[in-house]
């Protein structure tokens, strides 16, 4: 059973930077990831989603030009641009390659695969054993998927499937009216797309202060989008080639796709941390202001619940570094915690 100092399982932004900062200062770590070494943010999420906004914005600002500052021609969107952008220039085509040689280059050995604890200082990465003093758990979180009857038999996209689109459906419903929902929403509508989001509680962006989300509905509406709260989904089922959102208020909004973006959702017993005591059925896990799960265990990101951000699993990162090195530091705190919903007006916290 090969043996390391580390072993970090999801190398997210957060597993990244413990794994890479351990390696650089001498210890032999093991990063572990069974997608792509860099997690969501550079390839799903903060990155790609970022060059879509700011895309989008440019096509608003020139709509507004009108009125304001003269007069210009008929202002055509063009996906394909954002498109290529996000292959060539974001993810590479989705080729995690570099990143890798950046981890390896630090002095860290990769693994791609699914790692999980199968007990104190043991992991396995799809049957292949390893044995550490340290393990780290960074393994994010995944899109959350409604229990909406019919949904299981229709295809849906996720922030995953926008990001990759080569080409924009005419017309989209959007379930979840939260920040990536929003967001996505406006974005797709400014490009074209007939949308329709769809949110359970009574204004949009509901973490947020109840305005917030009325004047962001103003907005969305006046851009064509068509929003809808306090309803929700019971059923969802195959239209045409499309598929049609059954609400509890008897309505129907019929869609060529459906994206789903109801929140996301960690999953601590994957990863096997029910083997060091944690419950089997947490849906986060509880850490100490250390970061420490249990002796030996420490946990960063999305699935210690204390918010889906990269900030927050940056900041985790570093207690954890100082902690694994017994180095002083402050311990963990949350009072403070910023967030921001980049939608046009942008709404923060």
């Amino acid at each position: 059973m090969e043996q390391f100092d580390v072993v970090v399982i999801g190398m997210g932004p957060g597993g990244e930077h413990v794994a890479g900062t351990l390696a650089e200062r001498g210890l032999r770590v093991l990063g572990v990831e069974r997608e792509l070494l860099g997690g969501e943010c550079p390839y799903w999420g903060c990155i790609p989603t970022k060059m879509m906004i700011r895309a989008a914005s440019a096509l608003a600002e020139a709509r507004r030009v009108e009125g304001i500052a003269g007069s210009v021609g008929h202002v055509v969107p063009d996906w394909a641009s954002v498109a290529r952008r996000i292959r060539e220039e974001a993810t590479d085509h989705w080729d995690d390659q570099a990143a890798v040689d950046r981890f390896v280059g630090k002095g860290g050995t990769f693994v791609r695969g699914t790692g999980r604890l199968v007990g104190p200082g043991r992991v396995d990465v799809d049957g292949t054993p390893y044995a550490t003093a340290r393990i780290v758990v960074a393994t994010g979180s995944r899109p959350a998927v409604p229990p909406v009857d019919g949904l299981d038999a229709v295809e849906f996209w996720t922030n995953h499937e926008v990001v990759e689109a080569a080409e924009l459906p005419r017309s989209l419903v959007v379930l979840g009216g939260g920040a990536i929902g929003c967001e996505l929403a406006q974005v797709l509508g400014r490009f074209g797309v007939e949308v329709t989001v769809v949110e359970s509680a009574d204004h949009l962006l509901p973490m947020e202060e109840p305005r917030a989300g009325e004047i962001l509905a103003e907005v969305l509406t006046a851009e064509g989008v068509t929003v809808r709260t306090g309803v929700s989904a019971h059923r969802v089922a195959p239209d045409d080639g499309g598929v049609a959102v059954h609400l509890q208020d008897a309505t129907v909004v019929r869609a060529e796709r459906l994206l789903v973006a109801t929140g996301r959702r960690a999953d601590p017993a994957a990863v096997g941390l029910d083997t060091v005591g944690v419950p089997a059925d947490a849906r986060t896990v509880p850490v100490d202001e250390h970061c420490r799960v249990t002796e030996g265990v420490w946990a960063v990101g999305d699935v210690t619940g204390q918010g889906a951000f990269t900030h927050v699993a940056m900041y985790q990162a570093g207690i954890v570094i100082r902690d694994v090195l017994g180095e002083p530091g402050p311990p963990a705190q949350y009072r403070a915690l910023p967030r921001v919903t980049f939608t046009d007006p942008e709404v923060g916290a």
